[in-house]
């Protein structure tokens, strides 16, 4: 038996059809995730600092120290990403309730709205791009190849 990068155990050889259903999909949402950042930069923001803007809307408020773990950076390169954020307006510091010597860094009103806009953009032209150039069928058919998809990200 083979472990595969979950750690669970796999059994045989993996056939044709899985390795190409592998690679294909691999291209494919690497192309789509090239393709809807061109669709909405988010304000010219480095990958890192998107990363930190994206943990902050899903996890909430976190310490730097916090961030860079989540992120594996260490804690003085998250401290330049915040402090570039916090210049431009999309984070705040404000003192931890539950430790004064920490800072709670948090999204502001102004990164929320950019966050949204940038999400409604991308799903905007992609609604379109479906509408424009799929059929009803097709766009049932992405409909339920995204169910296995979701169903294999789960495992």
């Amino acid at each position: 038996m083979n472990d595969s990068p979950q750690g669970t155990a796999t059994s045989g050889p993996v056939s044709a059809s899985a390795v190409r259903a592998a690679s294909d999909v691999r291209t494919v949402m690497s192309r789509l995730r090239r393709r809807l950042k061109q669709v909405a930069e988010v304000d010219d923001l480095t990958p890192s600092q998107t990363a930190v803007l994206s943990r902050l809307l899903q996890d909430g408020a976190d310490t730097t120290s916090g961030l860079a773990a989540g992120e594996r950076v260490r804690p003085q390169s998250m401290a330049a990403t915040v402090a570039v954020l916090e210049e431009r307006g999309l984070v705040r510091r404000d003192p931890d309730p539950e430790d004064g010597r920490k800072q709670l860094v948090s999204l502001t009103d102004q990164a929320r709205e950019m966050i949204a806009g940038d999400r409604r953009a991308r799903e905007e032209w992609l609604a379109r791009v479906l509408q424009d150039t799929c059929t009803e069928a097709e766009r049932r058919n992405l409909i339920e190849a995204l169910a296995v998809l979701d169903r294999i990200s789960q495992t």
